[in-house]
C-alpha cells in the first residue's frame, strides 16, 4: 500500500512542479540583484589574468545576462572543508544567500532548522520547459527529493544512469605489450595485473609497477545509499561481480530490506580483494596515500576502477606524464553467468539551497534555466564548471544513450552536425556541441578508440574521451543493475550512523589490508546490529514496504 501512496506523490509531484504557468524563464532584472554564496574551488585551476573564483567568465556572464551579481561569501578548496564550512553554517543559523553543492544529510538539516526559503512558486512561476520537463521525466524522484510537506526547498540534480556504473580503467598498450587480451571474469583481471606487476610493461622497474591501484585517505572503497554515484577509485566493480552491494539497502529473499554490507556475498568479495593485496596485485599504499590519481598520472598503475568521466580527471595529466599511455574502460569484472552487475544510483543527491529570507528566491531557478541553456558554449578552458554559481548537473535520463548514437552516426558518416540543430534535440543541452567538434578530436581510423587516434590538444577531447571510451564501455554488453530501497537516512542513523559507517570502512579497510582475518567480518556483523543497525533495518523495512 506504501508503494502506491509514493508512486502516487510522485506523479503529484511532478504535476505541481511542470504544469504550472510561468513568468520569463530568462528575464534579466531591471536593477541589479546581488547574491552572496558558499562555493567549493579547485585551488589548481590557471585562471586567465585578472580572473578568479569569484571573477570569471560564469559571474560575467550572470551579470551580463540575468543582471545578477555573484560574491563569495566565502570558499573551501576542498570537499571536506567545504562540507565542514557548511556544517558550521548551519549550526550556526547563518547562511549565505545560496550554497551549492550540499548533500541529501544537509538539506533535510537545514529544512528541519526552518532555515530554507520555499522555492515551489519560484519553479512554478519560472522554471524553464526543459528543466521542467527534466523532472518530469525522472519520474517524479528528482521532486521527491526536494520536496518536504509538499513544499520545494532546494534545486536537485539530475543525474544520468550512467554515473553510478563504474567501469573497470585498463592500460590497453600494457595488455598489448604482454601479447595479453582484455579480461572479462575475475580470474582474468587477477592474471592481467599479476602480469602487470611481474612483468612490468611500463618499465618502472622491478617493485615499482602498480597492480590495482585504489583509494586515497579518507576515499570510499564503494559508493553508498547515500552517495551512490561517482565513486573514483573504488572496488565497485569487484564487489559486483560477487552481487555484493556494501552500502546499499537491499530486498531480501523474504521481501524485506537487508544492508549489504552484512551479506555473504560481501564478506566473499572482501576475502577475493584481501587475498589481491596479499599477492601484491593492490596498491600498498591505498587507503593511506594523500594523491589516489599520483600512480596513474605518473604511469606505475596499471589498473583502477571509477566513473565514464575519467577523461576529465586524472587522464589529461596522465597524458601529458605518459604521452603513449592508452587508458581504455571495460564493463567487468563479470559475473559467474557472464553478466556485468552493476549497483544503480539515486537520481538527485546533489541540491543547491537559498536561504530563508533571500529577497530573490527565483534567481537560483533563472541562473538554473540559463546554465541549461548555455552550458554548450562556454569556454571552460577560461573557467571550470564548478565556477558556475549555484550549479547541479541536470540531464535527461537518456542523454549519455542519445549522445553516444549521435557521435557514432556523425563519425561513421550517417548524420551531419546539422541534422542535430533541432528543437528536438537541443533540449539535451551539449549534444549539437559535441557533434560539432567529435570529427576534429577523434582521428582516423574513427572505429578504434585507442588514445594514439585522438587529438589529445583539442579543448574537447576529455569530453569525447569520457563519452565514446567510457560510457560506449557500459553499452557493449547488456546491464543487470542493483538499486538501493532507499535513497535518505531514517531517524535513528541521523544519531548513530556516522559512528556505523565509521565500524564499517574501518573493519572493512583492515580485512583488505591483512590488518584484520577475513573472520572478523562476522564480529563486525554482530557488533554493527547491537549497536543500533537491528533498529535502523527495521526503520528502514517498515518505510521501503
Amino acid at each position: 500500500m506504501k508503494k502506491v501512496l509514493i508512486a502516487v506523490l510522485a506523479i503529484g509531484l511532478v504535476g505541481m512542479f511542470v504544469f504550472a504557468e510561468g513568468s520569463d524563464p530568462f528575464g534579466k532584472y531591471d536593477k541589479t540583484v546581488s547574491m552572496n554564496i558558499g562555493k567549493q574551488v579547485d585551488p589548481n585551476f590557471n585562471y586567465p589574468e585578472g580572473d578568479n573564483p569569484e571573477n570569471n567568465i560564469f559571474s560575467r556572464y550572470l551579470l551580463s545576462t540575468l543582471n545578477i551579481d555573484v560574491k563569495n561569501a566565502w570558499q573551501a578548496g576542498s570537499q571536506s572543508d567545504y562540507f565542514q564550512k557548511i556544517n558550521l553554517c548551519i549550526a550556526a543559523n547563518d547562511l549565505p544567500d545560496g550554497l551549492g553543492i550540499v548533500t541529501s544529510q544537509h538539506l533535510k538539516s537545514m529544512v528541519n532548522a526552518n532555515q530554507l526559503a520555499d522555492l515551489t512558486d519560484a519553479f512554478n512561476q519560472y522554471a524553464s520547459p526543459v528543466i521542467k520537463s527534466m523532472f518530469e521525466k525522472s519520474e517524479g524522484q528528482a521532486a521527491k527529493a526536494v520536496t518536504y510537506n509538499g513544499k520545494m526547498y532546494a534545486i536537485p540534480n539530475i543525474a544520468v544512469p550512467e554515473d553510478s556504473y563504474h567501469v573497470t580503467w585498463i592500460r590497453k598498450d600494457w595488455l598489448d605489450k604482454l601479447g595479453m587480451k582484455p579480461p572479462k571474469t575475475m580470474a582474468e583481471l587477477e592474471a592481467v595485473a599479476k602480469a602487470f606487476v611481474d612483468k612490468d610493461p611500463g618499465g618502472n622497474g622491478k617493485g615499482n609497477t602498480v597492480g590495482i591501484s585504489g583509494p586515497q585517505n579518507g576515499g570510499k572503497l564503494y559508493a553508498t545509499f547515500i552517495e551512490s554515484t561517482n565513486n573514483a577509485f573504488g572496488f565497485d566493480p569487484v564487489f559486483g561481480s560477487f552481487h555484493s552491494y556494501p552500502g546499499f539497502w537491499l530486498k531480501g529473499a523474504d521481501g524485506k530490506a537487508v544492508y549489504g554490507s552484512l551479506l555473504p556475498e560481501t564478506k566473499a568479495a572482501l576475502a577475493k580483494l584481501a587475498d589481491w593485496y596479499a599477492k601484491g596485485l593492490i596498491d600498498k599504499e591505498m587507503g593511506v596515500q594523500k594523491d589516489a590519481t599520483q600512480p596513474i598520472v605518473s604511469g606505475r598503475a596499471g589498473i583502477f576502477f571509477g566513473p565514464w568521466w575519467m577523461g576529465y580527471w586524472p587522464f589529461p595529466d596522465a597524458f601529458k606524464t605518459n604521452p603513449n599511455a592508452n587508458w581504455q574502460a571495460y564493463a567487468i569484472p563479470v559475473d559467474s553467468k557472464g553478466l556485468y552487475t552493476p549497483h544503480g544510483g539515486m537520481t538527485s543527491n546533489q541540491f543547491s539551497v537559498i536561504r530563508k529570507g533571500y529577497a530573490h528566491p527565483e534567481a537560483a531557478i533563472k541562473m538554473a534555466n540559463c546554465l541549461v541553456r548555455d552550458e554548450g558554449t562556454f569556454d571552460q578552458k577560461k573557467a571550470t564548471i564548478g565556477d558556475y554559481p549555484l550549479r547541479v548537473p541536470m540531464a535527461f535520463p537518456d542523454e549519455c544513450v542519445v549522445t553516444i548514437k549521435a557521435l557514432n552516426d556523425v563519425l561513421a558518416g550517417r548524420k551531419n552536425p546539422s541534422d542535430f540543430d533541432t528543437p528536438d534535440y537541443k533540449v539535451y543541452k551539449l549534444l549539437y556541441a559535441d557533434v560539432s567538434v567529435i570529427r576534429a578530436v577523434k582521428l582516423s581510423p574513427v572505429d578504434n578508440l585507442d588514445s594514439q587516434y585522438w587529438d589529445k590538444s583539442n579543448p574537447n577531447f576529455a569530453r569525447m574521451y569520457s563519452l565514446l571510451v567510457g560510457i560506449g564501455a557500459q553499452y557493449r554488453q547488456p546491464i543487470n543493475k542493483t538499486m538501493s530501497v532507499i535513497w535518505t537516512q531514517t531517524k535513528t542513523m541521523e544519531s548513530k550512523w556516522a559512528t556505523l559507517k565509521k565500524l564499517e570502512d574501518e573493519t572493512f579497510l583492515k580485512i583488505i589490508m591483512g590488518a584484520a582475518p577475513v573472520s572478523s567480518f562476522d564480529g563486525f556483523v554482530k557488533n554493527w546490529k547491537a549497536q543500533g543497525g537491528d533498529q535502523i533495518t527495521a526503520e528502514v523495512q517498515k518505510e521501503s514496504q
